[in-house]
Order: structure tokens, then C-alpha cells, then sequence
């Protein structure tokens, strides 16, 4: 179990070329300059591999997977045995023919995996055409000891749900990673493109504050894709406290790697003052499992009945 004071996280902020050996070499040789800056954790971007390849629905692209372990994960356990790091490694998993996931590898500082986490979340929105590549995730949310500190790691599309947040603090991660590859629509950028960013930003330090948890949004940076319809990916990579201040942040347009000295005590301070999981309302959240809840406005007419409630037995 930690005991330490103190852990140190390393964010790999990267553009990911249409190389995949070019872009594991790279990748590589960023976590080595996280660890020569005394990172104990360094995480990668989402599917660093390769290019966001789900901004298109293409069979072909299904060759891309690899088995976990497989090439990219081995090169990686040996690198964090070297350097005596825990890396989180976001991959293409292939589970079987026709089954593949969009996958967090935890690999320890001994070079021997942790485990792995499935995005639970997949999108299919314009240029993210993610349900047509992955299965959604099948292990539920999980926390991993990796010596240093105990890591949850969920993945890009995942941080928009206060939910898998919860249940990973709830299991005793200290801090959250969260490999991303998000970014603008060309046409979208100069009207809604701040506000886009802005709210990717907030969601993320809900997390930490409604948690008592640090917080570590990965993402890529660089345009992928058709000059008129591709991506560009906005970076902006960032560590925050367990009360959402942000301590660390990486810009828009360049690669680059954050180390993040992350204290223990500050968790502390901040859940005795802000006791939210003393205060939370157990007996009353089980609706939370419920696709939505029809009928339950209270003073709603429903069927006619003059105004009468009838709504409040909802199974």
C-alpha cells in the first residue's frame, strides 16, 4: 500500500504521425523524459499508435488491433522495468476476430501489468465513429496499485460521466488518468470551439472537486485527416488538485511532458473540509441505474386526471 507523501505523474502530450512504429518510438522516448523528470506514472495519450483512425468506417482499419500482450505493450512493460515507472498505454485491443476494444493497459514499475480497463463509453459522432471499431468495455471500473499510487484510469469519451468517476474514487484511486484524443471540427472551431474546450476543461475538474481527487486529462495535439473535414486536436493537456485547481498545463499546438508532483495531504484537507462522500445520500440514488425516470415531475398531469399527481410509484 503507498505510504508515501507524495507521488509524481507524467502526461504525454503528442501528435501521432501516420507511422505507428514512428509514433511507439516517440512515445517511448517520452517516457523517458517524464521519468529523467522524476515521474513515477506517465501516461500516453488515447490510441498514440496511430492516427485517429475512427474519424472513417473502413474494415480495412480493423488490422490495426493487436493483442494484449501483444508488440506495443511488451515494448512498453520492458521500458518501464528499465526506468522502474508505471506507464498507462491506451490501445486497440483485439480480443478475438470481430471482438476489439478501445483499451488502458496499467503496466507497473516492474514491467508486469496491472491490468486493463475498456472504455465503458464509446461515441459515434461526426468523425468519432468509435461504436463501429470497439465493444463497449465489459470489466467495470477499476483501480490499480502501482506502487507509487493507486491509479484509476478511465478513457477520453468516459469523462463526460460523473458516474465512472465516482465508482473509481469510490474503489480508492488516488488519482485519475484519463487518455483523450479530442479536438475541433474545422467548420465548428472560430463559433463554438472555446466553449467546446472550456467545458472539456470543467467536466474534468468536477471530477476532481466532486471527488477529492487528482485529475490527469492526456490529450493528443496536431490536424488529422481531409484537409476540409479532418481534426484538430487541441491539446491542453492538465493536472488538477482534488479541488479542481489546475496546477499544470500544456498548450494547444506543441508536444510536450508535464511532471506533476501530486501530495497526499492536499486529498486529505480537502475531503475533511469538503466531506462529500460523508453527506451523500446513498439510501436515495437508486434510480441513478435507470435509463431515465418517466412520470416523476411532481404536479405533472398525466392522463387527464385534473392536475392530480400520479406519477410518484414509479417502479
Amino acid at each position: 500500500m503507498p505510504t508515501k507523501a507524495d507521488f509524481r505523474v507524467g502526461l504525454v502530450q503528442m501528435r501521432c504521425s501516420e507511422d505507428p512504429a514512428d509514433n511507439v518510438k516517440r512515445a517511448l522516448s517520452h517516457v523517458k523524459t517524464a521519468a529523467k523528470k522524476g515521474a513515477e506514472i506517465v501516461c500516453l495519450p488515447e490510441l498514440f499508435r496511430t492516427q485517429y483512425f475512427c474519424q472513417r468506417e473502413d474494415t480495412s482499419l480493423f488490422d490495426l488491433a493487436e493483442p494484449i500482450p501483444g508488440p506495443t505493450s511488451q515494448a512498453f512493460s520492458k521500458l518501464a522495468k528499465k526506468l522502474g515507472v508505471a506507464v498507462v498505454v491506451s490501445l486497440f485491443e483485439r480480443r478475438a476476430p470481430g471482438v476489439n476494444h478501445n483499451t488502458a493497459v496499467i503496466i507497473g514499475p516492474d514491467g508486469g501489468t496491472r491490468g486493463i480497463y475498456r472504455k465503458m463509453h464509446i461515441p459515434d459522432d461526426p468523425a468519432y465513429y468509435e461504436k463501429y471499431y470497439f465493444v463497449p468495455g465489459d470489466l467495470g471500473f477499476k483501480v490499480f496499485d502501482v506502487g507509487a499510487a493507486k491509479v484509476g484510469t478511465l478513457v477520453c469519451w468516459d469523462q463526460w460521466y460523473p458516474e465512472g468517476a465516482r465508482l473509481t474514487a469510490m474503489r480508492g484511486a488516488e488519482v485519475l488518468f484519463y487518455p483523450t484524443a479530442i479536438g475541433w471540427h474545422p467548420r465548428e472551431k472560430a463559433e463554438v470551439g472555446a466553449s467546446q474546450a472550456d467545458a472539456w476543461r470543467t467536466i474534468q475538474r468536477s471530477h476532481a472537486i466532486a471527488n477529492g481527487i487528482w485529475v490527469c486529462a492526456v490529450n493528443r495535439v496536431g490536424f488529422e485527416g481531409a484537409a476540409d473535414a479532418g481534426l484538430e486536436f487541441w491539446g491542453g493537456s492538465f493536472v488538477c488538485d482534488p479541488f479542481g485547481v489546475v496546477v499544470a498545463e500544456a498548450g494547444r499546438t506543441d508536444e510536450e511532458v508535464l511532471v506533476v508532483r501530486c501530495d497526499r495531504a492536499r486529498m486529505e484537507d480537502v475531503r475533511r473540509n469538503w466531506p462529500f462522500f460523508r453527506d451523500r445520500r446513498i439510501d436515495a440514488f437508486g434510480d441513478i441505474t435507470k435509463r431515465w425516470i418517466d412520470g416523476a415531475v411532481v404536479g405533472e398531469n398525466v392522463g387527464g386526471n385534473g392536475g392530480e399527481n400520479v406519477g410518484g410509484n414509479e417502479g
